[in-house]
């Protein structure tokens, strides 16, 4: 193990030391014994032989905080020095130092608001993001420089060693990337908890003042916000636990090639079950202190085993295509055991010399493109009608809470549906290049490195999902991160190749922006946000089969089933007609639910009847000039 190894590990060892002691501190209510930072009084750092327990506590988080700053700051330095030709290695480490100042910087601004909700929030989010990027520093460091994969082409898509396919990694890494995320969200939704002080609003566990949901129309106001907000992290604890055992099941059929994944995966779902029982207990025991304590701190095991698993399972992911890959097994073998390791990650890359040539512009362009923004527009175009909606109020030109509400939901909303985009394109760019619609994209085209797609896809969904809790609220984060994983993980990873359903199923990823709108202005989700979830729902089909029709011959030949391609012209003509009879019913039980006026009933009528004539024509006559009109 390398001196950067062993101090990576120690900073995250301390790092989670840190969490732990800050739940301590706010369990015990030790934050303001500490008036002043960064030392507890005016003068003085250590406290004084007989100062009091909570002072010594709050002194020790500090102290630990500071031996954090050094080591975070010795991993910068041994970066430079061994690893300065490794740039994803040397930036992150770089990054990591920054990071730190910021979370001193929050820790300092948490001591002079006087330990409020938001800022611990903010401050354990920063917390959990330092323990994420110091578990990649410390996983990365165990593979050589330069490691090849699925990511550099795709000539090694079917490669397979010991069983393991390049594509069945790729799809295991999103899925835990997926879950690691999750599990991120998740932790935030407790430190909500916390802050808005709800931990003991419910008396019993694990139902909810006996039922399994306790918001109601008797619910008064002044208790519906903290109902929200525990019923919310229960909620959100079930999801995420079926997605870490989801990501068990699919680790643990492929042990016999991968078995330390296999396990790690099983531990952190095996923490998850002792998580929830520590939670229960939080209740049970009416805020115990060791409770808190150990919930927080399994909260923070579980992150650094889902964040540690799914930048594993990348690497191990690269490295299964490398040594598979047919140009030459002895240097990719060489690679795998650390020889070669000389070789510099700043060298020109034959596949990026493309990007290069081209210039800045067209490959901004080409960045561009990779977020597909003509699509992002009809996500976008259903967002802020639900907000309006929800709060029967159109954003106005004054910088109020509202526009600025709307102003970062669809800033937020851009990034990640770009996100979900961009890391469609990069599992789709086989096919892509084999439909004459798609064989112009970005990679296909070769104007992008399919690595730099997909991490370039990743960050805008970093960035979108701790934007939206941090600007708008929870909820919407957690909807962003559901609808950007539901359209990766769900459809182009699980459904799209599979099964004529694709778009049915799948089409639920952008039925959610009307829900995260609405959730916006709300913090809640109410039926008639429901409602216009079910009118996109049942739109989509009509609108995308209608096109499949016109470019059956594009799926065939790249092998994709969609309806047109596995039932014919006629199946999938009276499928758009039975769907397009269900969408314009919705939307005439909408205008009865969200109340709507005589205007958008008559808009409705009018509409609805011209779709339903239009697919009546296509259904009588299946052909492409009635398909794109019935779009």
């Amino acid at each position: 193990m390398s001196r950067f190894q062993r101090l990576a590990a120690a900073t995250v060892a301390t790092v989670f030391l840190l969490v732990t002691i800050g739940v301590v501190v706010r369990a015990t209510a030790s934050g303001e014994a500490c008036p002043h930072w960064p030392g507890c009084f005016p003068g003085q750092f250590l406290p004084g032989l007989g100062a009091d327990i909570h002072v010594w506590i709050e002194w020790l988080h500090r102290t630990v905080a500071a031996v954090i700053g050094f080591e975070v700051l010795g991993l910068a330095v041994i970066a430079f020095l061994d690893y300065r030709d490794r740039r994803s290695i040397l930036w992150p480490a770089t990054g990591a130092v920054v990071l730190v100042g910021f979370q001193a910087w929050l820790g300092q601004e948490t001591v002079r608001l006087g330990n409020s909700g938001p800022s611990v929030t903010a401050h354990l989010g920063a917390a959990m993001a330092l323990v994420g990027l110091l578990v990649y520093l410390l996983v990365r460091a165990w593979y050589p420089a330069r490691v090849g994969g699925p990511g550099s082409g795709s000539a090694t898509q079917g490669s397979s060693v010991g069983g393991v396919s390049s594509r069945a990694s790729q799809r295991f890494t999103l899925l835990a990337t997926f879950g690691a995320a999750a599990t991120f969200v998740l932790l935030l939704f407790g430190s909500n908890v916390t802050a808005t002080s709800a931990a003991l609003v419910f008396p019993d566990w694990p139902l909810m003042n006996g039922g399994i949901q306790a918001i109601g129309p008797d619910t008064p106001s002044s208790l519906a916000a903290l109902y929200a907000a525990h019923e919310l992290h229960r909620y959100a604890a079930v999801v995420v636990f079926v997605i870490l055992a989801w990501i068990a099941a699919v680790a643990w059929r492929a042990r016999a090639s991968r078995p330390a994944i296999a396990r790690l995966a099983v531990a952190v779902v095996a923490v998850y079950v002792v998580q929830v029982v520590v939670g229960g207990l939080q209740v049970l025991t009416q805020l115990a202190p060791w409770t808190q304590t150990l919930h927080v701190a399994l909260g923070s095991l579980i992150w650094v085993g889902a964040a540690g698993l799914a930048i594993w399972a990348y690497y191990e992911g690269r490295s299964v295509a490398t040594v598979a890959s047919p140009d030459g097994n002895a240097g990719a073998v060489a690679e795998r055991t650390g020889e070669g390791r000389a070789d510099s990650e700043s060298a020109p890359e034959a596949a990026a010399g493309v990007g290069r040539r081209e210039g800045i512009g067209d490959s901004v362009r080409a960045y561009v493109a990779l977020t597909k923004p003509r699509i992002i527009e009809l996500l976008l175009v259903t967002t802020v009608p639900a907000m309006v909606l929800a709060t029967r109020e159109v954003p106005g030109i004054q910088l109020g809470d509202w526009t600025r509400l709307t102003f970062w939901t669809l800033v937020c909303g851009t990034l990640a549906a770009g996100s979900a985009n961009a890391i469609n394109q990069y599992l789709e760019r086989d096919i892509d290049g084999l439909m004459a619609r798609t064989r112009r994209r970005p990679l296909p085209a070769d104007k992008v490195e399919p690595e730099r797609a997909m991490l370039f896809g990743i960050v805008l969904g970093v960035v979108s999902v701790d934007l939206m809790a941090w600007t708008v609220n929870l909820l919407a984060a957690s909807l962003t991160l559901l609808a950007i994983g539901f359209y990766v993980v769900i459809y182009t990873v699980l459904l799209k190749r599979t099964t004529p359903q694709n778009i049915v199923i799948g089409g639920a990823a952008g039925a959610l922006p009307p829900v995260i709108g609405w959730a916006a202005v709300t913090g809640n989700v109410g039926m008639p946000a429901l409602l216009l979830f079910l009118v996109v729902f049942y739109w989509t089909p009509p609108h995308f089969w209608a096109l499949a029709l016109r470019i059956r011959g594009d799926y065939a030949a790249a092998r994709i089933p969609m309806l047109p391609v596995v039932k014919g012209i006629a199946e999938t003509s009276r499928q758009i007609g039975l769907y397009t009879v269900l969408l314009v019913a919705l939307t005439l039980v909408f205008a009865v639910v969200a109340r709507m006026g005589a205007i958008y009933l008559g808009a409705a009528v009018v509409l609805g009847a011209i779709f339903l004539w239009r697919a009546y024509v296509l259904w009588q006559q299946g052909t492409s000039p009635e398909a794109s009109t019935a779009q």
